[in-house]
């Protein structure tokens, strides 16, 4: 089979991409309007792209209505968030969160989570993440003709449980992050594989 990305929906092109591009982690990104309220939603078009400084990416498409998500609205006008790791423990408030609340809803409260202060952004951390990431926005990009937009945050405090750590680095068997699959499937890491790169 061959899948011409021109000849399918935008729907159709999503559930391909999803699809294809696996498995994926899965971002809790918290942010706040300008009015003060709280907005939590998952995100899986999500990695860190650079160290120094140290930058991640999340990319924020439209509702299916074509407006633009909270998230993207908020990041546009305080310019912070933070990205909160979603863990095994995690999945069924995330998938609570995906939901297209309507503007002004808590999303926290809708999926029973608790929310943390940060230390340098106004957004909550989400307390039940073992690993936080406090984030200031350095860019947002389109892309496309939606558009989704790629925003980039300079990560500035990472908040971590002790619990999770092993030699003083997070440990992804303690982590247990949850990965993102197409449609309405999800995976744990199962087996790990531990194979040293070559020395040149």
């Amino acid at each position: 089979m061959i899948i011409d990305p021109s000849k399918l929906t935008a729907r159709e092109r999503y559930k391909w991409m999803i699809a294809s591009i696996v498995p994926r982690p899965i971002a809790f990104v918290s942010t706040v309007s300008p009015d003060g309220d709280v907005n939590l939603a998952p995100f899986s078009y999500f990695c860190g792209i650079a160290s120094t400084p140290p930058v991640l990416a999340i990319s924020v498409g439209p509702r299916r209505n074509g407006e633009r998500k909270d998230t993207l609205r908020n990041v546009e006008s305080t310019g912070e968030m933070v990205v909160s790791l979603v863990t095994e423990e995690l999945a069924q408030p995330m998938v609570l969160t995906s939901g297209e609340w309507p503007e002004g809803r808590n999303e926290f409260e809708i999926a029973g989570l608790s929310p943390a202060p940060s230390d340098l952004v106004r957004p909550p951390r989400v307390a039940e993440s073992p690993l936080a990431i406090e984030c200031r926005v350095l860019q947002r990009v389109p892309v496309g003709d939606d558009p989704s937009w790629i925003v980039l945050g300079e990560v500035l405090r990472i908040h971590v449980r002790d619990d999770v750590l092993t030699n003083g680095m997070p440990d992804p068997k303690k982590l247990r992050p949850l990965a993102r699959l197409g449609g309405d499937l999800y995976a744990h890491l199962g087996e790990i594989l531990e194979i040293p790169r070559p020395r040149v």
